[in-house]
């Protein structure tokens, strides 16, 4: 174990500061249900901003890049686009601005803005709430492996077998440091509620951002004296049919293997198949965790988009800094790695490891406490949405509505440690990060897409339609990995998107519309663009100042800019650990006048309400 006396130290005080995050907050998050949840919507966007941005900058996640850039090299800056990255982009222009215009708690309360109260409200309201309870679980479990794998690396099993009354067998070891590193995220996440996530995820970004710029020096300092010896196509973000110009041999000969398993060789196909399912699930709107509890925790829907905006701005830079430092560092001294996790290489291990050769004394225990504090932010908003839902939509809703705060604080409480506990089982029988992200992203995600996308853009599209439509792509989606075992979970992605819209389109078809007044106060209060057609005509006959929507193509092109403009901000922390002078001011231009023309686009046409 590499951990000196210093590095523990360090941990222990950014672990203390959260646990007296939450205790000092517990009481302002006892105030009322939209407190806890909430903030109380009281909190500034940028903040909220800061706090999406270190939830995003997970310690699985993390670990996932790097593994990525090391194999790819800046080819890997199109991989993230599988989540997509660019979907922040899409909340960023409009989706933002229309989710914070319900005033709701949760997505799944949101439900009653667009389809009433009626039979068919109540069942897409329930899909709901049973989707975004597998998705957070599904997150959690994706954290939780990751941590487990972090820590092991510096606290050597071996070390603490003794201590144990227990044997323990070694493909769970993860799981065991990912229990006891867990329970802190759950002590303030609990306590004090939305309040003492941002705050806490404030100090983590500090630490985090500190990090980053440590690592990207070192592996600069190191690029002076080593040469990187990487193929031929590794500098290059373009791709063609194939990845031949990505050859391991010779080089690194394990690596050419690991193309081969994550089924990315015939790349222009992936990248197709990525940008197709990219685009769906971005129109779609977030999915119900802790993206969509930060949107609607702001002050306005003004507010709503800034936040979203500025999550690229403060964590792409920063977050491919570190990144690129870290595989730059693997790369160069690859020999010097220690990748082996029960008796096979695994490249997950790229990060944990290139920590414990290269980090200096002193500056590890600031590092480890960064990458617990991801953890530990991912973990805590994750955790806050499942509570979200559990309480407003199940507990307030179905069984006591009248709960006092009381009532609803014990609530959230035994919610709270209730979800971690089934988030550790769903952990322990996952195989590994990508096998986790993976399945998220297509399978699970693939079974959100087609209502969600018609629930915000076709006004005919009914609570049954997205009842059916949640429920043929879910249970494919959990069935649909263990059939197709073989086959990368986005190529089945298709297929969950024909099923869920057969799905969609006759329970649409066999029962009547929405009720015409629900449909007129959600286009009034949303005001979203679409096949809106026959509700706007009658809005505008009872009203005839009503304003529609006619930002559409507005809104496309600053989808494209932003895109632009957020690959851009990936691009240029690798082109600078890198060194590469043109590449560096190529992004830089791109990334000025992108801005530049967002700035005349969409800052200064935000609306105000």
């Amino acid at each position: 174990m590499k951990l000196t006396a210093v590095d523990i130290v360090i941990i222990f005080v950014y672990l203390l500061a959260t646990v007296f995050i939450g205790l000092i907050l517990k009481k302002v998050a006892q105030k009322s249900k939209a407190n806890y949840l909430l903030g109380g919507n009281k909190l500034p966007w940028y903040m909220l901003g800061l706090s999406n941005a270190s939830g995003m900058f997970d310690i699985s996640g993390t670990m996932w890049l790097v593994t990525l850039l090391f194999v790819y090299g800046l080819k890997s800056i199109w991989i993230p686009w599988l989540w997509p990255v660019f979907n922040q982009i899409f909340l960023m222009v409009f989706l933002s601005i229309w989710l914070r215009r319900s005033k709701v708690t949760t997505g799944a309360e949101w439900i009653n803005t667009r389809f009433g109260r009626s039979r068919d409200s109540n069942l897409s309201h329930g899909v709901v709430v049973v989707f975004a309870l597998i998705m957070c679980l599904g997150y959690l479990a994706y954290g939780f492996i990751g941590l487990g794998k972090f820590v092991m690396i510096f606290i050597p099993w071996d070390i603490v077998a003794p201590h144990l009354p227990f044997e323990v067998p070694l493909e769970y070891v993860p799981h065991i440091y990912g229990i006891a590193f867990t329970l802190f995220a759950v002590f303030y996440a609990v306590l004090g509620g939305m309040s003492s996530i941002v705050w806490a995820d404030v100090l983590q970004y500090i630490i985090m951002t500190i990090s980053a710029i440590l690592i990207g020096v070192l592996a600069m300092k190191a690029m002076s004296v080593e040469t990187l010896n990487v193929p031929e196509g590794w500098h290059s973000p373009f791709f063609g049919w194939r990845l031949d110009d990505l050859d391991w041999r010779g080089i690194i000969d394990e690596v050419n293997t690991k193309i081969a398993s994550d089924g990315y060789s015939l790349f222009s196909i992936f990248f197709m198949m990525m940008v197709f399912k990219g685009i769906l699930v971005s129109i779609a709107g977030p999915a119900p965790t802790y993206d969509m509890q930060k949107i609607l925790s702001t002050k306005s829907p003004k507010d709503a988009a800034k936040m979203s905006g500025f999550v690229s701005v403060v964590l792409m830079p920063i977050r491919y800094f570190m990144i690129a430092g870290f595989a730059v560092l693997g790369i160069l001294y690859y020999d010097r790695l220690n990748l082996m996790v029960a008796g096979q290489i695994d490249f997950e291990q790229i990060l944990p490891s290139a920590i414990s050769e290269f980090v200096p004394v002193g500056f590890m225990g600031l590092l480890l406490a960064g990458l617990l504090a991801a953890f530990n932010s991912t973990f805590a908003g994750t955790l806050n949405a499942a509570q979200a839902y559990i309480v407003n939509d199940i507990y307030l809703r179905h069984v006591k509505p009248e709960a006092s705060n009381i009532e609803v604080r014990n609530m959230n409480y035994i919610t709270g440690v209730v979800v971690v506990i089934i988030s550790i089982i769903f952990g322990v029988f996952a195989q590994d990060v990508n096998s986790m992200l993976q399945w998220i992203v297509s399978a699970l995600y693939g079974s959100y897409v087609v209502s969600n996308v018609l629930k915000w853009y076709w006004w005919r599209f009914n609570g049954y339609g997205y009842f059916w439509g949640m429920v043929t792509g879910l249970i494919p989606a959990l069935i649909f990995p263990y059939v197709f075992s073989e086959t990368l979970d986005l190529y089945y992605f298709p297929w969950l998107l024909l099923i869920s819209i057969a799905g969609a389109l006759l329970g649409t078809f066999l029962t009547k519309p929405t009720d015409e007044e629900t449909l007129k106060e959600f286009y009034r209060t949303v005001r979203p663009w679409g096949f809106w057609g026959p509700v706007k005509q009658k809005v505008m006959a009872e009203d005839p100042d009503f304003v529609p929507n006619k930002n559409f193509k507005r809104d496309m092109f600053n989808v494209v800019i932003g895109t632009i403009t957020q690959t851009a901000l990936v691009a240029l922390p690798i082109y600078i650990v890198l060194k590469e002078v043109l590449p560096i001011w190529i992004t830089i231009i791109i990334t000025v006048v992108c801005g530049f023309i967002l700035k005349k686009t969409w800052w200064d046409t935000l609306p105000e309400k």
